[in-house]
């Protein structure tokens, strides 16, 4: 039985908030304050943080999705891949390892966070702005993790988002206006 038996064959993400409207716009508007609006981490980094994220809950349809974009930004996939399975000896500087251990400790083990753990962000040159905007990015991915793997949404070619629109600053905001659904 499907997890929504109202939805059948191969479930998109489409397909659940247009099934259940309800709760989409807020969700797009959030998405797209959190994934495009101003910060001080570029929406590159923030599409890979979002990746990583996904990738360390193994939601598959978000890492994929979010990895293909990450790599519109310039982020290579293959970097993307090896930030799951080891961030520390990958390619990066030392100033965004620090970022993603503070991110991968708020999403694996998320009551341990520690003042110190912060600390040692600030100390590898982050300011207070873009660790608060990374602890969004790691929020709003371990609750569409949930939504999606929840819902049964499942990765396919329909899914990934062409690169010369993957970079858009309203993508998020596109999204919602595919769905057609009136507010």
């Amino acid at each position: 039985m499907a997890r929504l038996p109202s939805l059948s064959g191969p479930v998109d993400l489409f397909d659940v908030f247009r099934a259940f409207p309800k709760f989409a716009k807020p969700v797009f508007e959030l998405s797209h304050l959190v994934m495009r609006g101003e910060s001080s981490l570029s929406a590159g980094e923030r599409e890979m943080i979002g990746a990583f994220v996904s990738g360390l809950n193994g939601c598959d349809y978000c890492y994929g999705v979010h990895k293909d974009v990450a790599d519109a930004f310039g982020m290579e996939e293959s970097l993307v891949e090896q930030l799951v399975t080891d961030y520390q000896t990958a390619p990066i500087d030392k100033k965004m390892k620090a970022l993603l251990s503070y991110v991968k400790k708020l999403t694996e083990t998320p009551s341990r966070i520690t003042d110190s753990d912060a600390k040692a962000v600030m100390d590898a040159g982050w300011n207070e702005e873009a660790l608060h905007d990374a602890i969004y990015v790691c929020a709003i991915f371990c609750f569409m993790n949930r939504i999606v793997d929840g819902t049964g949404v499942v990765l396919n070619e329909n899914a990934m988002i062409p690169h010369e629109i993957a970079k858009e600053d309203d993508l998020y905001l596109q999204f919602y206006e595919e769905l057609g659904i009136k507010s």
